[in-house]
Order: structure tokens, then sequence, then C-alpha cells
């Protein structure tokens, strides 16, 4: 019985990702396709792929895109760390008012929060552009390192930082020789799950994006209701790529961190 059980839950885990994943597929499947269309594959072709790396203006927008991720990721990190540890020692009233407030963010729809950093800026007098987008990617990006911090803060034993404080240690050592080495893999997961969600996201950017400025996802959006296009396709398989390559990345570096943790 126990063994039905344990292959159903794979055949219906395996039905679940083929049906996530099959779309994807699909469209890198027909970024090859030299017929420009996704309905007949002719042959393949590598030529809508040279068709985004010429684009001038295409490259400049995943030039913006890069720094408006690394940059919002960055800075989000640094804040949800210490957004986390504040909630961590809070008392217990006031922590779950914050975690509230924290998960408030992450499930609200991200057409209500693109009106609302509109509207903001609007009345704040910022110009829409760079700035605004940046600023848009930190805010809805710090609740995502919260989450990803907190877990790891809720597993250190208390013991550590008595241990510490009863060698000599004051609180910045605290801080930086005990408290964040431990969280070291909850601040990489945050990191990097804010860069993936910047590099991914739609709707807020396209309430805030402004004066010529975009990103890829606006992008994106823009030229596939112009028609199908398979420098579309392209473009989507490329992020993809790389979207997947920093999950990997970050798989590799969290199995290395465990092994050496086992080691100790």
């Amino acid at each position: 019985m126990g063994g039905e059980t344990v292959k159903f839950s794979r055949l219906y885990l395996a039905l679940v990702f083929f049906i996530l994943y099959m779309p994807i597929f699909y469209l890198i499947y027909y970024s090859f396709n030299s017929g420009g269309t996704m309905h007949h594959f002719e042959s393949f072709t590598l030529d809508w792929y040279k068709e985004v790396f010429d684009d001038t203006r295409l490259l400049i927008i995943v030039l913006h895109t890069m720094i408006v991720a690394l940059l919002s990721s960055s800075l989000a990190t640094i804040i949800g760390v210490f957004g986390a540890i504040t909630i961590y020692y809070a008392k217990h009233r006031w922590k779950q008012t914050l975690l509230t407030l924290n998960n408030i963010l992450i499930v609200s729809p991200d057409v209500i929060i693109g009106a609302s950093f509109l509207i903001l800026f609007t009345i704040a007098g910022i110009q829409l552009g760079f700035t605004s987008v940046l600023l848009s990617h930190i805010a809805f990006s710090i609740p995502i390192v919260v989450l990803m911090v907190l877990p790891k803060l809720q597993e250190m034993s208390p013991t550590f930082i008595d241990a510490a404080r009863d060698l000599g240690a004051n609180e910045w050592d605290v801080l930086t020789k005990v408290v964040l080495p431990y969280i070291t893999p909850g601040i990489f997961a945050g990191f990097f799950m804010a860069l993936t969600y910047s590099l991914d996201d739609f709707a807020v950017t396209f309430f805030v994006t402004g004066n010529g400025f975009s990103t890829l996802s606006v992008e994106i959006y823009s030229r596939a209701r112009q028609g199908i296009s398979l420098s579309v396709n392209a473009l989507s398989t490329l992020l993809f790529l790389f979207t997947l390559s920093l999950v990997v990345v970050y798989y590799v570096m969290t199995k290395r961190a465990s092994v050496k943790g086992g080691q100790k």
C-alpha cells in the first residue's frame, strides 16, 4: 500500500512538472524554427537569436534589466537582513504585527502594488524611469528576503549568542561573527530570490516605467502585442536559461555549504 502511494505521488509530481514546463519547452523549440511561425517547424536556424543580439536597443534594455536586478536585490538583501533581525528580537506583540505587514506585500496582487507605487511616485514628484523602477523592485524584494532569512534566525540556538557574550564579545562582534555567518545560507537564498523576482517582474514594472526606460519583461510584452515574432521566443529562452543558471548556482552553493557543515 505504501509503495503504491509513493508511485502515485511521483507520477502526480511528474505530471505537474510536465504541465508547468511544457509551454516553456514549446516556446524554446520554436525559437529555432526558420519558418517564422509556431504552427509548423520547417528547419533549424539561429537567425532569431542573431536578430536579438544585433538589436542594439534590446541589448541596452538587457543592461538596464541587469543593473536594476543586481542593485535592487543587493540593497533589498541588506535591508531585509536587518529587518529580519529586528523582527526576530522584537517583542511577541510587535513581532506578529511586523510579520503581518511584511506578508501583506507578498500576498497583495502585483497590479495593486504597481498602481500604489505609481500614485506614490506621482505625489512625491519622482519622475518615472530608472529611479522609480529601482525603488519599486527594492520595496517588493525586501519581504522576500525577510522570509528567507527569518527561519535561519529561528533555527539559531540562543546559546551561541550567550556564549559569545560570555567570552567578551560586544554587540557588533555578536552580529558579524556569530549571527551573520550562521544565517549566510538564508542571505544567499534571499538574494537569489530577489534577483530572479526582479528579472521576471512585469506588472509592477509596467506601472512605474517611463521616459524611454524599459526592462526585458516589459519589452517582451510590447513585442508580443505587435504580433508573433520568434525573436520574442529567442529572447524569452535566453532569459529563462539565465534564470535557470542562477538557480543552479544557488543549489551548488547550498550543497557545498551543507557538505562543509556536515564535515565540521
